[in-house]
């Protein structure tokens, strides 16, 4: 069922056309005054505008149909109303539970997992967002400093399921089972059993999944300490 008002039915459209011609303040228009402006929540244009253009613009790209340029044009944009939308979210009750949020080694679409991190953080998780392409190494320094109560990785291209498969490896061998892994994005969705295949504790298709399947694994009884090797 759609739960938006009728008027905005094709929102995600003009967003779209918005984005590729480059218009900022239209496509901040049409989220502001004919999205949340007509009593859409912010969240769910969240998710049905802004994570739907995202993966429209992704579609176009693998198919050639636009560049790269016009790709980054589009997701900047998104980025610019992203953060309008997360200014009018209200922000759950905080919640004692850190979570390390970042792309892998080699991915620099940042865009879905930024959504995602903002969703967390809303829910009243302290989210330590990493943004794209971070270091293994890097990675598993911030796990020993911040001993966060779960790592979620994205991976938004399929070439890079590899490197996503070597991170989860290496976690797993430094900090065994005692600290919940969480696999996301869109090339995961080419798995049949992302969280399986990947050796992962849960997998979320997207942001509104990601809240719940979070809270099951930070509130699932640890296996042994966190503290990996020194």
């Amino acid at each position: 069922m759609n739960r938006f008002p009728s008027p905005v039915d094709d929102l995600c459209a003009r967003f779209v056309q918005a984005q590729l011609a480059g218009d900022r303040r239209e496509a901040l228009r049409l989220v502001m005054d004919e999205g949340v402006g007509r009593g859409a929540p912010a969240s769910e244009v969240t998710l049905r505008v802004l994570q739907a253009a995202q993966r429209k613009i992704g579609e176009l790209w693998q198919d050639n149909r636009i560049s790269v340029a016009d790709e980054h044009l589009a997701t900047a944009i998104a980025q610019v109303v992203l953060a309008h939308l997360y200014l009018l979210s209200p922000a759950s009750p905080l919640v004692d539970k850190i979570v390390l949020f970042g792309c892998v080694e080699g991915e620099h679409h940042d865009f879905p997992a930024r959504l995602a991190a903002d969703a967390l953080d809303l829910a009243g998780y302290d989210v330590r967002f990493l943004g794209a392409d971070v270091p293994t190494e890097s990675l598993v320094s911030m796990i020993r400093r911040e001993r966060p109560d779960l790592v979620a990785l994205s991976v938004t291209m399929s070439f890079n399921l590899r490197s996503l498969r070597m991170t989860v490896a290496r976690l797993r061998s430094d900090f065994g089972e005692a600290l919940p892994i969480l696999v996301g994005g869109a090339a995961c969705d080419t798995l049949a059993n992302p969280a399986e295949e990947l050796a992962a504790d849960g997998f979320a298709r997207d942001a509104h999944d990601l809240v719940g399947i979070v809270g099951r694994l930070v509130s699932r009884p640890a296996p042994q300490a966190l503290g990996g090797t020194p």
